[in-house]
């Protein structure tokens, strides 16, 4: 029998998702096969400081402090000859911080976006999930819809505008918007998830306080028009040039939109999966979702989240390539409900990361 592979599970984080991470960090601890890995974690708190070893359920409903004060605070070693964690304190952690790759199961910025992507291949670590360009680009919905429509693929009509300009210029924002998109239209922190700072405009005042409110969360936001349609979702799973899209599903907000709230506090968005489709209508979603992956690069898993209006035009909405893995999330229900159980899922994101760490520190930089 092979050794366990050695896994770290990274969550929690600085961003606003920090609750949502850890919730997802819960699942994944929880599911990972004990014959087949050896689990570890590091958890990092609104502060930014990782610590060895703390427990998801551990920080669900308690202080941070009271429980980090028992565990050993821990850094990467910038060593890809010996890719580890290491002490602050220059100490090892248990099993002397080695692992065999790293599950960032962290959502939103400094963990979702490149940041950490980048600072672990710099480390040596194989990881699981997308790269630095993959994660950037999904999180920033500017690039993302940019590069999306320049591969041919059908988006909404938006606008894009930096904090100076639309703080200075108020009125000529106001004016675009009502020019080319109209009323309702969402505005959006170009780089979050999870529907954070997100809010839907009816008129001028409506809109001018919403990007008030966005731009407290990014310096640069996206202005969407709105698309009446369903909501569909779809999975997505493997390398960016061989991936594989599960069945479709999709979400029925009971009011409003799908925000935050309704996402992670209280349920009140129904979740229907799978959903039944005309063949033409689930290749057609299929196909743009796995072109959707390849297009942002992303690899290991992403989940594509659609528009589909009844007369039958089909829009892409965004790419979230680290999708929740809470008690509600749609990405593992839909690959369950395609025939590969949550256990099996995450062997498979394994696998993925194991491989494409493996390519990548086998190419030649000189």
């Amino acid at each position: 029998m092979s050794a366990k592979k050695r896994v770290v599970v990274l969550f929690g984080g600085e961003s606003g998702e920090h609750e949502v991470s850890v919730r997802s960090a819960a699942s994944v601890v929880d599911a990972l096969d004990r014959d087949r890995y050896e689990v570890f974690t590091v958890g990092i708190d609104m502060t930014g400081r990782w610590f060895w070893n703390v427990m998801p359920k551990e920080w669900q409903g308690d202080q941070d402090n009271r429980i980090l004060a028992h565990h050993q605070a821990v850094t990467l070693a910038f060593d890809p000859q010996a890719p580890r964690f290491v002490g602050v304190d220059g100490s090892l952690p248990e099993g002397q911080g080695a692992c065999d790759i790293v599950f960032p199961v962290l959502h939103g910025p400094n963990g979702e976006d490149g940041t950490v992507q980048g600072a672990l291949e710099l480390a040596g670590m194989s990881y699981v999930g997308s790269g630095v360009l993959g994660s950037a680009l999904a999180m920033d919905k500017d690039r993302m819809k940019a590069v999306l429509e320049h591969a041919g693929l059908p988006i909404g009509k938006y606008l894009v505008y930096g904090a100076e300009f639309a703080q200075e210029n108020m009125e000529t924002l106001v004016a675009g918007v009502e020019s080319d998109l109209g009323y309702p239209c969402f505005v959006k922190p170009a780089n979050l998830g999870s529907s954070v700072g997100i809010s839907r405009a009816r008129d001028r005042a409506e809109l001018m306080k919403s990007v008030d409110f966005a731009l407290e969360f990014d310096t640069k936001i996206v202005i969407e028009e709105e698309i009446i349609g369903r909501e569909i979702e779809m999975s997505v799973i493997g390398d960016t040039d061989n991936s594989q899209a599960s069945l479709a599903g999709e979400v029925i907000p009971t009011e409003g939109f799908y925000d935050y709230e309704a996402k992670y506090v209280n349920d009140s968005a129904r979740l229907v999966y799978p959903i039944e489709l005309d063949d033409q209508l689930l290749k057609l979603l299929q196909n743009y979702a796995r072109v959707t992956f390849r297009t942002v690069e992303a690899s290991g898993l992403s989940r594509v989240d659609f528009f589909v209006q009844a007369d039958g035009s089909v829009y892409v909405n965004e790419i979230n390539t680290m999708p929740g893995f809470t008690s509600i999330s749609m990405f593992s229900k839909l690959w369950e409900v395609s025939g590969l159980p949550y256990p099996l899922l995450l062997d498979r994101i394994i696998e993925a990361g194991l491989k494409r760490c493996a390519r990548r520190q086998k190419r030649r930089l000189v």
